[in-house]
């Protein structure tokens, strides 16, 4: 082998040698730092699934909570419809009083087909307000407290119900008392349950509920329809009526 070819094979074992001690530097590195990432992305994938089995689970407790609210707000309003419906338990001469207050107050009605007692909101609160009026509207409670509380009336159950019309609560004030109309109409019922406890009439033939206005009597496009819809309106119930849940023969005390 001649010099020239010595040297030439000399370079050629250099050269194989440097790059690969130089390239293998590179691809370990890049390993351990793949390796790294690849362990933080498999965290963070077990975090995102232990987070979203929790946001399932409390979504499926969510739905069934609605699911639940829906069902007994439609036995409800069913129910609700069912008095509309009914035929009054008042006896004649109930019935007569009845219609003898109507005549005496033109803002009080009665159904003596349903026995349904309705009150405009205007004799017995003001705008926005759950405070009874003085004067003529505890004289009106007064007056039908005494009806119901007469020995043919004494055994049958009151409900009473309040409505409000379509428009949202406006003022300031009245909205730091009554936030939305399930507010007012619920507290309205609550008013006049309280007024009839202080005629006389037991707890225990008393409810009280509040339909905002999702029940109106007529649409509300203009005042005066929607002044029809602001009412407070009083059932009059046999004692075997199932209302909201209560089945008759079980204790109300």
């Amino acid at each position: 082998m001649t010099v020239t070819a010595r040297v030439s094979l000399a370079s050629f074992v250099a050269l194989l040698f440097v790059p690969q001690s130089g390239c293998n530097l590179v691809p370990q590195q890049t390993l351990r730092q793949s390796q790294t990432r690849a362990w933080q992305l498999a965290g963070q994938n077990r975090q995102l699934s232990q987070n979203n089995a929790s946001l399932q689970a409390n979504l499926n407790v969510a739905s069934q909570r609605l699911t639940n609210l829906q069902k007994e707000r439609t036995l409800l309003h069913q129910r609700y419809s069912n008095l509309l419906t009914q035929q009054s338990p008042l006896s004649r001469v109930a019935t007569k009083r009845l219609q003898e207050l109507k005549k005496k107050y033109p803002r009080f009605d009665f159904d003596p087909q349903t026995g349904v007692s309705r009150f405009g909101d205007d004799i017995l609160f003001n705008t926005g307000s759950d405070e009874l009026n003085a004067g003529s509207s505890l004289s009106l409670l007064k007056e039908f407290s005494r009806i119901m509380n007469d020995p043919d009336a004494a055994e049958l159950n009151i409900l009473v119900v309040g409505h409000t019309d379509d428009r949202p609560i406006a003022r300031a004030n009245t909205r730091s008392q009554h936030p939305t109309n399930w507010h007012l109409s619920t507290n309205r019922a609550n008013a006049v349950v309280m007024a009839l406890t202080k005629n006389g009439i037991e707890e225990s033939r008393l409810g009280a509920a509040g339909y905002g206005a999702n029940q109106p009597l007529a649409p509300n496009r203009n005042s005066t329809a929607r002044k029809k819809n602001r009412r407070v309106e009083i059932f009059v119930l046999s004692p075997d009526a199932v209302v909201a849940r209560w089945e008759p023969g079980t204790s109300r005390k």
